[in-house]
């Protein structure tokens, strides 16, 4: 992963926030749009992309296309600087390639105190019983 060339092939986009804010938030642009497309990525391997594509396939269009928006702060440049940081995030968390679990097998130790426990449990009821008359 590069993070240079990746930097360069970030699309931006600024549009209105949404939600209350005054009469600022209808002049102003400060939410800002991240558009990122993983196929012509130029920063990327094929086996990083297709490690995204399998990690984070949630998260994009059905062009492979990426986009992340961030509206947090009234400054156009913070929520610039944040949604980078929220890309680059996502994108070193997708190319993690989790540890194959290895299943254990329960100590037979385990087993016998189990079993122990559910046989006191089942003396301490029957005990409850009022007792049989012949």
């Amino acid at each position: 992963m590069n993070k240079d060339i990746l930097q360069s092939e970030l699309q931006f986009k600024a549009v209105r926030s949404s939600g209350a804010g005054g009469q600022n938030v209808n002049k102003v642009a400060s939410k800002v749009e991240l558009i990122f497309n993983l196929e012509n990525s130029m920063g990327l391997t094929d086996e990083e992309k297709l490690l995204l594509n399998k990690t984070i396939a949630n998260r994009l269009t059905k062009e492979n296309t990426l986009v992340l928006q961030c509206d947090e702060r009234r400054s156009q440049h913070k929520n610039k600087e944040l949604v980078i940081q929220r890309f680059f995030e996502l994108i070193r968390q997708g190319l993690v390639i989790p540890k194959k679990r290895i299943p254990t097998k329960t100590p037979k130790s385990v087993i016998k105190k189990r079993l122990k426990l559910k046989r006191k449990i089942s003396d301490k009821k029957s005990n409850r019983r009022p007792p049989e008359i012949e």
